[in-house]
């Protein structure tokens, strides 16, 4: 597809729903842009905007409560040990996600009777940038939106094809607390406030005692053109503009938010004096050179990947009926093979997919789930939270909060393999904030060292057991599954500084917490005690329903990997005397082994516990086949097949996210049909007034459902697709290990990564590897070693870094040439 196709389209003016609004976002600031004719709303968002303030996440009486609950789990008195575990989990509830406001934007009145039959509205992915075009009568309209990263500003240009012919009413509102006044007649500002405690959506007011929450502020400025334009104040806090040519609106804001550690009332920051700071920034920059400065930075990032994905056997073939090699160079942004795609509305392509099966469609999607985690987790930013960054609601559903127990960590699965490694920064910089705060509940909670953070947490960085059910809130391994993400971040990038100075500190203070909740148990294992696998029941051998055991199945498989990775990490920087690596050395062999249950499908739980939901949507037992690396087909035949009965056994039902890692899963277990099976079963269209909950499915503007929204299965789907094509450890590298040759035979792809260092293009032909380059940037020239694996040949080589190498089918290397040329002899 070219990036000129790669576009989510309404051929209908904007619906009522909010997910038939398109997202654009710069990391820090959102907005769903509506599309309205008459009457536009722009919600807007800022990252940092949330409840509450710094709390204490410590419980003083949990050592004593934790003892009880060890005993009666030694005891197997399950659903007891379920009950007295409520004593653990948290006595407030989570802070949530807050919005920022809207842009209302008040056409004339030849808006609300014209305009419907020449209606056009699309996110361009290729150029993040989300575009409004109507005619009225002889005139045609056009609005532009994007979320520029480098100015910082959420910019909408407003053209018309004649003069004076551009009239509205422009305002800025908010549920929130606030405060909206003017600056001359060109400028909307808004002055606000989180609450400093959750309080119900039916207060008009926080309650007295609340403390001062995170204050915030926007400011809206107003540029116009043409000789007979003129702006005039309307009830003190709107701008009106008549007989305009065109029109900029300038969104800017800001919050008092320092860091998860100060109370909103110590920052010293001003929010109003940052958005004027900002705008003082660019208000010499033209139009046309915002846009400029937004599409280099977004493309710089966008464009190292693409996707093709066809059918049909048409193909441009160069003279030498070869594909070119300089379409397999990386500096190139597209390969050879080409495709037909409809122009239809998005909503109705989603509709046909059930039959039509269309594959650009999924093109669109992979890169509609790269788009979402360029805008929303940008150095600098916060983490991308459980919708990204946009959100209408005070009350969002769960809070819209970070989940770490698999929505957080598949948030950030393809920013690795889709070659988007600096959006991850935020995940890093929030693992060092939650390792400050869990060092301090693993010490008063657990009488423990190092630190720990469980299953959900917020802006504060909150560590402690949630405010709730035992099912959820008591999962004290949040922390260490997201501690595999910092070797990850190494494996594909072989960055040296970073593992020795960021990754390995955070992962040792990790590991010294697992190592001080390992107890031994009466089997002589080291074990996890209390244990739950997440939200999901076991029925107890009495007949009563229980979550609460030792060792599940999830806690052993994330240790297992978690301390893999510690040593290996320890090996690359040198510090394998350290007395921690040797105790990690001695733990690790005595973890309880994985179990395959009399069925033949692993084991969730320490026993062969009766499933009283066995369709259940989290694949936590699975943990070690996906996104782990403890289950695989050469080290562990017997499991990899057991795994691949408990996918069967859990059926394909679920949320979205559910199906995406299902996908993955699929994906790494070579099963290229029942991995395509999952794709199809995402794409269905749901109805917003008629969601059927934990069936999954896509909205119409692509965001994924579970329902509700929720934007995981956006990310997850982008990183199932990626393991698709390429799976790789730091020296074997599989291709098209779980392609669809049937329903893809021919396709491309450019820009993939893979551990190790490197970076890989892929062309096949009638469901054969036609062939592919491969080549690392690394700046020191060393020579890497590779196991190259196709449906069941390999090849070792060789690979020099800053060197291209092009292969054919047959895994035998072609040529070879410096990655500054554009194309090789």
């Amino acid at each position: 597809m070219e990036a000129s196709d790669l576009k989510i389209r309404f051929g209908e003016e904007g619906g009522k729903h909010w997910t038939d609004a398109l997202p654009i976002g710069n990391g820090r600031l959102g907005a769903m842009i509506c599309g309205h004719l008459h009457s536009e709303t722009i919600h807007l968002n800022e990252d940092t905007l949330w409840t509450g303030t710094p709390a204490d996440y410590t419980n003083s009486k949990a050592p004593q409560a934790l003892s009880r609950v060890r005993n009666l789990v030694n005891r197997q008195q399950y659903p007891q040990a379920t009950a007295a575990a409520s004593a653990l989990t948290g006595s407030n509830p989570s802070e949530a996600y807050q919005l920022l406001g809207d842009i209302k934007l008040d056409f004339d009145y030849s808006h609300l009777t014209g305009g419907q039959q020449s209606y056009q509205r699309e996110l361009d992915l290729d150029t993040a940038t989300v575009k409004v075009n109507y005619s009225v009568g002889d005139v045609q309209f056009k609005r532009e939106h994007f979320a520029s990263y480098p100015d910082q500003v959420i910019v909408t240009n407003i053209s018309a094809t004649q003069n004076a012919r551009l009239s509205f009413t422009l305002s800025l509102q908010s549920k929130m607390i606030n405060q909206t006044y003017l600056n001359g007649t060109n400028q909307i500002i808004m002055k606000g406030s989180c609450p400093g405690k959750r309080v119900s959506p039916q207060l008009q007011h926080s309650p007295q005692d609340t403390p001062q929450g995170i204050q915030f502020s926007a400011i809206l400025d107003l540029k116009i053109g043409g000789k007979n334009g003129v702006v005039t104040v309307l009830d003190d806090n709107k701008l009106k503009v008549e007989a305009s040519d065109w029109a900029v609106l300038l969104l800017v804001a800001s919050s008092s938010f320092s860091d998860p550690f100060t109370p909103p009332s110590d920052s010293k920051k001003d929010p109003t004096s940052a958005c004027f700071s900002t705008l003082s920034s660019i208000s010499n920059v033209s139009y046309s050179d915002l846009y400029a400065h937004h599409l280099k930075d977004y493309q710089d990032l966008f464009h190292r990947v693409s996707l093709k994905l066809m059918r049909s056997t048409q193909l441009n073939i160069s003279e030498d009926s070869s594909l070119e090699l300089k379409k397999l160079v990386p500096t190139v942004a597209n390969l050879s093979l080409v495709d037909s795609v409809t122009q239809v509305s998005t909503s109705d392509r989603v509709k046909s997919f059930q039959t039509d099966e269309d594959p650009s469609l999924v093109e669109l999607l992979f890169q509609y789930g790269r788009y979402l985690l360029i805008s929303s987790s940008r150095p600098g930013t916060q983490v991308a939270n459980l919708q990204g960054i946009w959100n209408k609601d005070l009350e969002p559903t769960w809070d819209g909060a970070p989940h770490l127990n698999i929505n957080l960590e598949m948030n950030y699965w393809p920013a690795l393999p889709c070659n988007l490694s600096e959006c991850q920064e935020p995940l890093f910089d929030y693992l060092s904030s939650l390792s400050v705060n869990g060092s301090k509940t693993a010490y008063v909670n657990y009488q423990a060292s190092g630190w720990v953070a469980h299953s959900k947490s917020d802006i504060w960085a909150r560590t402690s057991a949630g405010h709730g059910d035992v099912l959820w809130a008591l999962w004290p391994m949040g922390g260490a599954w997201l501690c595999t993400h910092l070797w990850e971040h190494y494996a594909y990038t072989m960055d040296k500084d970073f593992l020795e100075y960021k990754a390995y500190p955070i992962m040792e203070g990790c590991v010294s917490f697992l190592l001080s909740w390992l107890i031994e148990g009466n089997e002589g294992y080291l074990e996890t005690n209390p244990s739950t696998s997440p939200e999901h029941n076991f029925i107890a051998p009495n007949g009563e329903p229980a979550c609460v055991s030792q060792s599940s199945t999830m806690d052993v498989a994330i240790i297992h990997e978690v301390f893999s990775k510690f040593l290996s990490a320890a090996e690359v920087i040198g510090r394998t005397k350290d007395n921690i690596v040797r105790k990690v050395s001695e733990a690790q062999p005595r973890l309880r082994p994985l179990y395959i249950a009399q069925d033949g499908s692993i084991m969730e739980w320490v026993k062969d516990f009766k499933d009283p939901e066995v369709h259940h949507r989290h694949l936590s037992h699975l943990f070690g086949l996906f996104p782990g690396h403890t289950i695989t087909l050469e080290q562990t035949p017997a499991l990899f097949e057991a795994a691949e009965k408990s996918l069967y056994k859990r059926g394909e039902e679920g949320p979205g996210w559910s199906t995406t890692w299902k996908t993955a899963c699929w994906a790494r277990l070579q099963n290229s049909s029942n991995a395509y099976k999952m794709i199809k079963r995402l794409i269905n269209l749901v109805d917003p007034d008629h969601e059927i909950p934990f069936q999954g499915g896509l909205y119409s503007n692509l965001f994924a459902a579970h329902p509700p929204f929720q934007i995981d299965a956006n990310f997850g789907f982008a990183a199932a697709v990626a393991e698709m094509f390429v799976q790789s450890t730091l020296s074997d590298l599989f291709l098209l290990p779980a392609l669809p040759w049937e329903k893809w035979p021919n396709g491309s792809l450019k820009g993939l990564k893979a551990r190790g260092g490197t970076t890989v293009n892929i062309c096949w032909r009638e469901g054969d590897l036609q062939e592919f380059g491969i080549w690392s940037e690394e700046q020191t020239r060393t020579t890497l070693t590779k196991r190259i694996h196709y449906k069941g040949t390999m090849v070792t080589t060789d690979l020099i870094t800053g060197i291209f190498y092009k292969f054919n089918g047959q895994l035998k290397c072609l040529n070879s040439c410096s990655l500054s040329e554009m194309a090789c002899s």
